[in-house]
Parts: C-alpha cells; structure tokens; sequence
C-alpha cells in the first residue's frame, strides 16, 4: 500500500521512460526485418518484456545492452514456440503476436492472464481470416486463448469489420508487408484511438514500409516487401508523462517532462493542450514540454475517443477543477486492463467526488479547492493507470491510498521513485 502526501506549488523537472506504444511497433518492425536494428531508450517494463520474450519463442534474437536493445530480424520467417506464448495482460502485444504468428508455419498457441481472457480479440481474428489464416479462440468466447494453424497470410483484400481499438488495425498493418500478395485492408465502423494508427504507419515508414491510407483511415493499401534494420530512437512515454503534467495542474505547480518532444507522434501529448483549455500554461520547447498549473481549474467537455489512456489522469484533474467536466466518447475504456470507465467512476466516489457514469462518459462535478474531499483506500485492480492517476489525485486529498501500487511496473517499473522527485517550490 502506498500513502501519498498532498503538495502545493511542486516543482521538477522529469525525465519518463521510453513511449510503450512506440517501443511494441518498433520491436514488431524490427524483429520482422532483415538484420540487426538498434532501438535507443525503449521502454523495459512488464509489458514489453512480455513481447520480447514472445518473439524470442519465434526466434528472433533481442540483446538488452544498457538502455538499448539490439534485434536481430528474421525477414519475416517465423519459427514455430515449443510452448504456448504466454502475455499476460498485454493487450498490444497479444493483438499484434497474434498477427505475427500468423506469417509462420505450424501451431501457435497464444493465452493470457485471466483479464486478458475476457478481453475481445474476433474482429481481428476475421480480418487474418479474409486473408486466409486459419484462427480459432480456444473457448469459442472471441477472447484469448487462441489457436492459429499458420501457414503464413495469403493478402489481398480483407475486412476489419470494427475499428474500436485501434490494435487490431495496427497488427494487420504491422504484418501486411509479409503477405503473399499485396494486401487490402478495408475498416468498417467508428475507428477510434486514431492517432495510434499514424504512429503505427509512421513507425512502418521509419522501417522503410510506406503504406497507402485513406484520409478517414478507413482504407489501406500495402504494399509487399521487407522492413529494414535500422537505428530508431524511442521517445518518452507520453501517458507517463501525463501523470507529472496533472500533478503541475492540480497543485499550481510546475513541471517539465524533458523527453516528450514538441512534435510526439503520441496521441496522449494532446492531454496538455487539454489542461490549457482548464487553465494551465503550456510551454513546449527543445527542452520538452512545460505545463504551470493555474491558481483555479475549470471544468470542461472533451471528446476523449483518440487518446483514452489518459482519460483516468484528466478525470482526477476535473475532480480538482471548478464546475462540470463532461469526458466522452470512452465506452472503449471498458475492454482495458480493467473497466476503467466504471473504476474511475467508483473511486473517485470513494473520496467524496461528485462522478456520474454513463455508458460511453464520466461527468464529473468539481468543486475547485473548495471541495470536501477526503481519504481513502483505492482498489487498482491491477490497472498501472488506475494506481498513477490516483497517485495524482493524493497530491490534494490527504489520505490517499493506493492498494496494489506494484501494478505500475506493466508500464513505469520506477514510477514512485519518480513521482517522489516532485518537490515543493521554495
């Protein structure tokens, strides 16, 4: 259990490990390339741990040397694991691995932890289908575990018949390259999370894959060849920032996290032009990003349909604000490590905030620093994000507590020590 002590007018300067997002895209692109690939400053936590080991079963070779690590590619030949891949509940990478095991030859087996056993995964498993990978999910469910007879992805045309988690798209595009013939792919429904799909491409593009997309991102076409080795720097994780940029908000404070460029290819930087409409300064410049909280916050309504991962930092910065703050279009929250749209809601309630779930929104009625909030025990239920973003939220309520604080190390191993680094200004 960790106890958090409120602060005022904190002031730090960060430096957050590298994007979780990006480091599982350039692994995939690295380890399906030819030769040896440099990745500067990846993220080495639970989750990308995960991942590697995976494609270490699939005999791809990945040196952990200092704070880089070195992927030998296999040029798209996939080896066959002698046991079940094994991730945990690593919902990228078992949505992506699935579509790499794909371009292999045998029977892959891919489980998960029991969360990750209820998580969907059909959509994705009738897009391979359409491209002639035969997939099953082992309990009939559309969920993990999975089986796949490989025999590697014919390619043409496909459906991905739902674009709600933007992973199933990024896992088709990732081994699309790889298919037999020059692959299609059509995306029916609302595609939420965009922005994870342009990194996606902009990652493939670095790799030396440049794939033709629609400007709704709803058709792609992509073309056959092989990504190439290469050098590629990870930059820092931008949902982990957004816990130092909240605690900025929150406490009037200051804080600069060094690493998030000005330009990130993360859809979760856009959290601090957020904060901006709420009152907080911005600042971006060569040495990162700056948010100065204000004196009072104020409620505002926000579509969070593109960046849901730092809906639980913003929902505890609108219990901190002044009025109502409506945050929607999230219903896809609740396919996350956990429900994280009925957690948030019933946590916050914990401490006194004034929080109204509905099916696809939280509304949240602040009370600014008048509010008569009070401590409590919070329940993670194992979700990283959940134990961060209330981590913030014990900046300014005295008595917080967060139960199962070591679920950060599936994102942010050292979270808490650098949370510590926050201090008050003199």
């Amino acid at each position: 259990m960790k106890e958090i002590a409120p602060r005022q007018k904190i002031e730090a300067i960060i430096r957050v490990p590298g994007s979780k997002s990006i480091t599982q895209r350039a692994l995939i692109a690295a380890a399906l390339a030819e030769g040896n690939s440099r990745l500067i400053g990846p993220l080495a936590s639970e989750d990308t741990k995960y991942t590697a080991k995976a494609l270490r079963a699939m005999g791809i070779k990945v040196l952990d040397k200092d704070s880089d690590w070195i992927i030998t590619g296999c040029g798209g030949r996939i080896m066959s694991p002698r046991r079940e891949i094994f991730l945990g509940n690593n919902g990228t990478a078992t949505r992506f691995l699935t579509s790499v095991a794909a371009l292999g030859h045998g029977v892959f087996t891919i489980n998960g932890s029991k969360r990750m056993t209820e998580r969907p995964i059909r959509p994705l498993m009738e897009a391979l289908a359409g491209w002639g990978v035969a997939i099953r999910s082992l309990h009939d469910t559309g969920c993990p575990p999975l089986e796949i007879r490989a025999a590697g992805i014919i390619g043409g045309k496909t459906l991905l018949p739902e674009g709600k988690s933007s992973q199933y798209l990024s896992s088709l595009l990732l081994v699309a390259p790889y298919a037999v013939h020059p692959a299609s792919l059509e995306v029916a429904g609302e595609i939420l999370s965009k922005p994870y799909v342009h990194m996606t491409l902009a990652v493939m593009k670095e790799f030396g894959v440049k794939v033709k997309a629609s400007r709704n991102l709803d058709h792609f076409e992509i073309p056959s060849g092989k990504y190439s080795p290469r050098e590629y720097r990870i930059e820092g994780d931008a949902s982990s920032a957004s816990y130092f940029w909240a605690a900025a908000a929150v406490t009037g404070g200051r804080v600069t996290v060094a690493n998030v460029p000005e330009c990130s290819l993360q859809g979760d930087a856009e959290l601090v032009e957020i904060l901006a409409r709420m009152g907080c300064r911005v600042e971006k410049s060569g040495v990162g990003i700056t948010v100065q909280g204000p004196q009072d916050l104020n409620g505002i309504e926000v579509d969070m349909g593109n960046c849901p991962d730092v809906v639980p930092t913003l929902a505890v910065v609108a219990a901190r604000a002044q009025g109502r703050t409506v945050i929607s279009n999230i219903a896809h929250l609740r396919i996350k490590e956990c429900d994280r749209l009925h957690v948030m809601a019933t946590e916050l309630a914990k401490l006194g905030v004034k929080v109204e779930e509905r099916p696809d929104a939280l509304i949240i009625d602040g009370q600014g620093s008048k509010a008569e909030l009070h401590g409590a025990e919070i329940k993670t239920y194992k979700d990283h994000r959940i134990a961060m973003s209330f981590a913030v939220a014990g900046l300014y309520v005295p008595g917080v507590k967060v139960l199962g604080e070591e679920c950060v190390g599936k994102s942010f191993p050292d979270f808490w020590e650098r949370f510590a680094e926050l201090y008050v200004k003199s």
